[in-house]
């Protein structure tokens, strides 16, 4: 770092510190979100005392110049936008804005993550690397999902069908691409737009599916595929009623139609255990879309597919093209994650937290007017149903708190008005504080 401290200068050592690096900051030379040195090593590289630099810090810290991540050290501010300086005028970069506690759906809590556990995996992993794997995923990670979909999901499949990806998205791809060009796929509406822009991405043909109380409804026009999430329908949240999953397997196994089961997050359910997976009701015409993200990080980007075993001779084709996306040390790592049991019992813990910030989210909405809260018997999210929700959203946002539109979503047209909210990655105070500046809101909404 270019600082120069003048001994000649009156200004204390902490406050020359603080101007260099506000104008490092200006100039540019120290972006947004990057790691200064630690105060020790600072402070040897200046040749003064460390309590001066930590001094010097605090001080930056207080201004919003600084923040101070425990345990991965100091950052220049994420939030700040540096104005270069102009040759005749010196401004100093603009303070940051209020930031935001977003509420955004599905982020889950990663705080708890790195164990022992975690990290002896990733050590080992990439103590012991290897590309010596099938282009369908590491074999010991595939064996590790099967176990997974055993105890997790009551599903008993051989890992000769379950194939590693880089997320739903990448799993999604790869089915569409072992089938004919100019598909009709029938999607959620309203649905999480995530999965749909990739049939389209592909040349293939969307049809929005309306949902009801009981989840998808039964095609009522030709297609030749339907993406679902019968566990956890999004954003709504409700469950996929027995009788209609029977009847939404019968109409696939009777048209010769695939069912895509977009399988989320139903490892995250409150009430009762998870509910069967369609994939475990009709093997052969379901295609299982998993992912970790929502148990572990969006950041793994890892997941799996469960296919038909029809489907399997051109899925290795297609793969021994393409290869496997997901590097070795990341199946590798995970592989021994979840043989070593961590997992399940990752997913135990923040089971109770998310049910705990859930109870939160319910008694911040109990006797508002006009407002009601759809129950949230799973998941990292909830649909709060209002009158003029982006009124609402800006209010909010204008007092540091992010929300999403039910709007937003796929088919969001015909939704009904109201907002999303994400609990699962706030902390309980920061999601208390969200809540009640909402809760304020709400009972000011005109």
């Amino acid at each position: 770092m270019n600082i120069v401290l003048d001994h000649s200068d009156a200004r204390p050592l902490p406050v020359q510190i603080c101007a260099s690096i506000r104008s490092l900051v200006a100039e540019g030379l120290l972006e947004p979100g990057e790691k200064l040195p630690s105060t020790r090593i600072l402070a040897e590289q200046l040749g003064v005392s460390r309590g001066t630099i930590v001094t010097a810090f605090d001080q930056l810290i207080a201004e919003g110049y600084l923040v101070a991540r425990h345990g991965s050290g100091t950052h220049i501010n994420p939030a700040l936008t540096p104005k270069p300086l102009h040759p005749h005028n010196h401004p100093l970069p603009a303070p940051p804005e209020q930031p935001l506690n977003e509420l955004t759906p599905g982020l889950p809590d990663t705080r708890g993550l790195v164990t022992p556990e975690w990290r002896a995996a990733w050590r080992d992993a990439a103590a012991n690397p290897t590309d010596l794997f099938s282009p369908l995923g590491l074999e010991a990670l595939r064996r590790e999902i099967s176990h997974h979909l055993r105890h997790m999901r009551g599903f008993s499949i051989d890992p000769s069908r379950i194939v590693v990806t880089a997320g739903a998205r990448d799993g999604m791809e790869l089915f569409l691409k072992t089938q004919p060009s100019n598909l009709t796929v029938g999607v959620e509406s309203p649905g999480y737009p995530s999965l749909r822009q990739i049939p389209t991405a592909l040349g293939h043909t969307l049809v929005d599916i309306p949902t009801d109380g009981d989840g998808l409804t039964l095609p009522t026009t030709h297609v030749d595929a339907v993406i679902a999430t019968p566990s956890h329908q999004y954003p709504y949240g409700t469950s996929m009623s027995a009788t209609r999953r029977t009847e939404l397997v019968a109409w696939a196994r009777d048209n010769e139609r695939w069912l895509i089961e977009d399988d989320f997050d139903s490892e995250l359910r409150y009430l009762g255990q998870p509910l069967p997976a369609l994939a475990s009701l009709d093997p052969e015409h379901t295609i299982l879309l998993g992912t970790f993200s929502s148990v572990i990080s969006p950041s793994i980007g890892c997941g799996y597919v469960v296919f038909p075993a029809s489907l399997m001779p051109r899925v290795e084709q297609i793969r021994d093209i393409f290869r496997c996306p997901v590097s070795s040390i990341t199946q590798q790592a995970l592989a021994t994650y979840l043989a070593s049991g961590a997992l399940r019992r990752h997913t135990g813990r923040v089971r109770r937290s998310y049910r705990r910030r859930r109870d939160l989210v319910t008694n911040s909405f109990q006797g508002i007017p006009d407002v009601t809260l759809l129950p949230i018997n799973g998941g990292l999210h909830a649909v709060l149903l209002c009158r003029d929700p982006e009124s609402l959203r800006a209010r909010a946002r204008r007092r540091g708190v992010g929300l999403t539109l039910l709007a937003d979503y796929w088919g969001g047209a015909h939704a009904d008005e109201g907002i999303v909210l994400g609990f699962g990655h706030l902390s309980d105070s920061e999601l208390e504080e969200a809540l009640g500046i909402i809760a304020e809101e709400l009972k000011n909404t005109p």
